[in-house]
Parts: structure tokens; sequence; C-alpha cells
């Protein structure tokens, strides 16, 4: 018979909120940071949000050479334009900002930028985005992520108690905010994509965090003598081993993407890699941590189970 690889000890006694204040400044500096940044440097929004125009194209030629399309189409006075390979050597995706002018000379230029394109490439797909749709979106995708957020909140709530649901809401901005802190200093294209991967972080790090509360309001129950802190930490390494198996498997899967996937998902990879790694660390120093901050109410199991009975009834 084998026996089961663990990749945590079993029965760790780590005492993670011993350092709770380092983290939590940690923390607070990762946040102002990003704030700081996202309102001085600003996200590099892409074509979604600000407007513009997108070609894809396909080389006649075998493959596409990207030195060669930028030095050409610098000749038109663009302004910003975007070029990178996609997905296969002789694919080739071009990002060009919304031109000066009515709609009749945007059209004009783009023309004479497609004339010279057709020449070695078949040009596969051509989007335009107007301004006052890029706005919409922007709007639409802020308010989606607030939306999300508040569901969160409503549902920990419901499912746990107050103190549970403001400590993991204030964990999952933590997580929200580091992600756009990611995206401001590395540059990297803000878009639809990378709200979706936000949305998706949120419920990777909420998950993370059920799991550890649920330890710690089930602890609580058992145990009315320990003190509380004793038993936040005990519930994290109980739960260490899980937490961490799930953040690595997920990571394996997110690295084959990133490395293989292509340029069309590669944004969005980096930030869901980023925030597995972001969320992690959130559900057991952050999370956690707040938690500590309240006097969480000690209900035995049977109080418990004569309130629920009481209820049914």
């Amino acid at each position: 018979m084998f026996k089961p690889i663990h990749l945590i000890p079993e029965n760790t006694s780590i005492n993670f909120l011993s350092l709770k204040s380092i983290f939590l400044s940690i923390s607070l500096f990762v946040v102002l940071i990003s704030l700081i940044a996202s309102w001085i440097i600003g996200l590099n929004f892409g074509i979604d949000f600000r407007g513009g125009v997108l070609l894809e194209l396909r080389s006649k030629n075998g493959f596409a050479n990207i030195s060669e399309l930028r030095s050409k189409l610098n000749r038109f006075d663009l302004g910003e334009v975007s070029i990178q390979e996609f997905g296969k050597p002789t694919d080739a995706l071009i990002r060009i900002q919304k031109q000066d002018g009515d709609e009749k000379s945007q059209d004009a230029k783009l023309n004479k930028v497609k004339e010279m394109l057709a020449i070695n490439y078949e040009i596969r797909r051509t989007e335009f985005v107007g301004p006052t749709v890029g706005e919409e979106l922007k709007r639409n995708g802020f308010w989606a992520v607030v939306v999300a957020l508040f569901g969160i909140l409503m549902y920990i709530w419901f499912r746990f108690e107050w103190q549970f649901a403001l400590s993991a809401i204030l964990a999952l901005f933590h997580d929200v905010i580091a992600t756009i802190g990611l995206f401001v200093f590395t540059g990297l294209e803000f878009n639809l994509s990378t709200v979706a991967a936000v949305l998706t972080i949120a419920g990777y790090s909420v998950n993370d965090t059920v799991v550890v509360f649920d330890r710690v309001r089930e602890n609580l129950r058992k145990s009315k003598s320990a003190e509380q802190l004793s038993i936040i930490n005990k519930s994290l390494n109980e739960t260490l081993g899980r937490t961490i198996t799930t953040s690595l498997t997920t990571l394996l899967a997110l690295l084959a993407i990133y490395f293989v996937g292509g340029e069309v998902i590669s944004d969005f990879t980096l930030a869901m890699i980023w925030g597995v790694l972001i969320g992690t660390y959130s559900s057991i120093f952050v999370a956690s941590a707040f938690l500590t901050f309240f006097n969480l109410r000690r209900t035995s199991v049977e109080e418990e189970e004569n309130l629920s009975s009481f209820n049914n009834e």
C-alpha cells in the first residue's frame, strides 16, 4: 500500500497570527501604493474601454514580421499602435487607437492601412469600438465588480455572521486592489478579459476564506475555554494542507495555459496566477487577522441544533 503524499505535514502548529501586525502592514502598504499608482499612473485601458480598431492578420508568406509591420504602420501617423503575435507565428494582432476627426476620415485612414496590409496579409477580422461604447463598458465593468463583492458580502453574512463577512470583504478588497496595482505597474492592457479575471479572483479567494472561516466556527463551537486567537490559529493549521494543495494544483494548470495558450489569453492568465497567489496569502494572513479584532460569538453544537429545530418549527 502506498502512503498518501502530504505537501504540508499533518498536525502543524504554526503561529500565523503572531506576525499579524507585520502582514497587515504589508497589505496596507500594497493597497495604498496600488491606489496611489492607479491615480497617478493610471491603467493601460485596452480598446474595449478607450475605443479604437482591432485587426487580426494572417501572413501569406509564412510568418508575421512584427518589426516590419510596425515600421510600415508608423508611416501613417496613427498614434498609439500595439502589434503582437497572435497564437501562431503566421498570425498577428494590431490594435490602433481611435483616430482624430469624424467617422469618414477614420474610415479613410483605416482603408489605406488595410490596402497596405492586404499585399502580404489576409485580414481575418476587423473590430471597431467607439468611445461611447468604451465608456459604457468601463462603467459596466466597474459595477460588475461592485455587485459581485456586495453579493459575496451578503452570502458570507447569511452563512456566518457579520464579523466574518466584514473580514472576508476587507480581504477581497485587498486582493482586487492589489491585482489592479499589478496591471498599473506592469503596464499590461486592462480590458474586459481582465475584469473577468478580477471577478474570478474574487470567487477563488472567498472560496479559500470560507473554508478557513467554516473551520473557525466549528472550533468555536467545540471549545468555549480556549482563547479566540489560538482557535483561529488552530483552524488555519487544520486547513493549511487543503489551501496549499488547491492553490498549487490551480497554479500548475494556469502556468500551462500561460506558457502554451498564446498571447490572446496571456494577460488574463497572468492576472489569474497573481490572483491565486494573493488570494491564498489573504485567506491565511489577512482575512483571519481581521477576524481577531472582533469578539466572535461561541454557539455550542447543542445550542446550534436547538436553534435550528426552533427555526424549522
